[in-house]
């Protein structure tokens, strides 16, 4: 899971409506191929400063910007002991920095009708905030503050301490997020993968504010660091906002002891916390997928798509495209399930979440892996077809407003050096073929030992090694 702090307000609501510069070529150039719309699509600019950090842009022309520092950074890189501490830190961002205190900053903030928001995951770290174009430069000297000077004097950490506990008493009710987390937590077990974002309470009592300091001084690093902004923003300004703001950002380690990721090992496993009194179990199934750079995600981003979703709320019902989607309406063999791909630096998990009653569990089990089955065996070309148009809409979908744009732009320059244009994913995702699902889906599924978390009601989950052998047996 992903936490995600905010302080400040939204801007004002007609300048709020922001709009993506791709369903808007789309809609004005009918005579436009949805591939030429693509290619036509704003550059993104990037540039290096000397100590390491990275500017990248994407200029939309609009009357608003959200620019924010996207950090190499999260409970992958914590240990034990400090699990949860960059959860922490991102609490203590929003408490003041030396030369603003949290009233002042706040007023600032307010002041400009911005939105300042940060969120952390297990790989990265945002600190982002979204604003008036014209408001640029006040934008970045701020997120400067708060990443460089945050003020991390005790008695801020302790108030925030009953916070973070507070916090993690109200995540237990999201237990769509705890299932989540079991399943990292099984699959990845004896690795840093498995640590949640937030970390265990008993860190949270402990963790002082020289682990905070600590911490920064290990991670916040100007190599690290991807100063992004989409939206009313213009390129050679921004890098010479970097240049005043975060050069003096240390790309040194003390004793050039630089942190190196430790590798991730999946083990096939089962973690089931069972509590009868509940309504609904919740059941996650996964196998180790493809890491963010592995030639292999987009086809099994395609088999995603063609399996797809459900919702007891959504319609559709019997006649939905997806199969599995179809025979669970039509059965009711659940309330939703979703298939998923979380994507790491090094490895993944390809997987199925779903929730459903006691008395239908072994039925969602059973195909939930025959759909991975199919997949691995008699996917056809129409298949194929819905899938990819299904994923280009989704992918075009998710970019609609200038925050989604950049957070795409900061992940991306960490995860690949640079932006991945929408209209390269276009060209890899119509290279696809069945041939290559059915391919690439055997060589991460059939016959793979696959991780499984389940909370509630879960007596009727079929025993593990029944699961391990059904990933053999129902390729027959």
């Amino acid at each position: 899971m992903a936490s995600v702090c905010r302080v400040g307000s939204t801007v004002g609501r007609s300048l709020a409506k922001y709009r993506n510069p791709i369903l808007l070529s789309l809609r004005r150039q009918s005579s436009v191929s949805y591939a030429q719309s693509l290619a036509g699509a704003p550059e993104t600019r990037l540039t290096a400063l000397d100590n390491g950090l990275r500017v990248a842009s994407e200029e939309t022309g609009h009357a608003t910007c959200t620019v924010g520092l996207w950090i190499g950074a999260g409970s992958r890189y914590e240990s034990e002991k400090n699990n949860g501490a960059g959860f922490f830190l991102e609490h203590m961002a929003f408490k003041g920095t030396k030369k603003h205190p949290q009233t002042a900053l706040e007023q600032e903030v307010e002041s400009m009708g911005a939105h300042l928001s940060a969120y952390t995951s297990r790989e990265h770290t945002a600190y982002y905030m979204k604003t008036l174009a014209k408001d640029l430069p006040k934008a970045v000297e701020l997120l400067s503050e708060v990443v460089q000077h945050c003020s991390l004097n005790e008695a801020d950490v302790e108030q925030q301490r009953a916070v973070v506990l507070r916090e993690l008493e109200e995540v237990e009710g999201n237990l769509q997020e705890v299932c989540l987390d079991l399943l990292h937590a099984t699959a990845f077990q004896g690795t840093p993968l498995s640590y949640s974002v937030l970390g265990p309470s008993s860190n949270a009592r402990t963790l002082s504010r020289q682990d905070l300091v600590e911490y920064l001084g290990s991670h916040y690093k100007a190599p690290r660091m991807v100063l992004s902004a989409a939206g009313g923003v213009n390129h050679e300004e921004l890098v010479g906002l970097a240049k005043t703001h975060f050069s003096g950002l240390s790309f040194e380690y003390e004793g050039d002891a630089i942190p190196v990721l430790s590798p991730c090992r999946f083990t096939g496993s089962e973690i089931r916390m069972r509590d009868d009194a509940m309504p609904l179990a919740h059941v996650a199934i996964a196998v180790e997928g493809a890491s963010v750079g592995s030639p292999d995600i987009v086809p099994l981003m395609v088999a995603n798509s063609i399996i797809g979703s459900y919702d007891i709320k959504s319609g559709g019902g019997k006649n939905m495209s997806s199969r599995l989607a179809a025979m669970a309406a039509e059965e009711n063999f659940c309330e939703s399930f979703q298939a998923f791909h979380s994507s790491y630096s090094d490895t993944g998990l390809m997987g199925m979440y779903f929730v459903t009653d006691m008395h239908h569990i072994e039925d969602m089990m059973h195909w939930s892996q025959n759909a991975w089955m199919n997949m691995c065996t008699t996917v056809t070309d129409s298949d194929v077809v819905r899938g990819k148009k299904s994923l280009k809409a989704s992918l075009v979908a998710q970019l609609n407003g200038t925050t989604p744009i950049c957070d795409d732009i900061g992940r991306h320059v960490l995860n690949y050096g640079r932006r991945v244009p929408l209209a390269e994913w276009d060209a890899r995702i119509n290279a696809v073929t069945p041939k290559m699902v059915r391919d690439v889906c055997s060589k991460y599924i059939y016959d793979k030992c696959p991780a499984v978390a389940a909370v509630g009601p879960v007596e009727q989950l079929p025993d593990y090694n029944r699961t391990r052998a059904s990933m053999y047996w129902l390729r027959f």
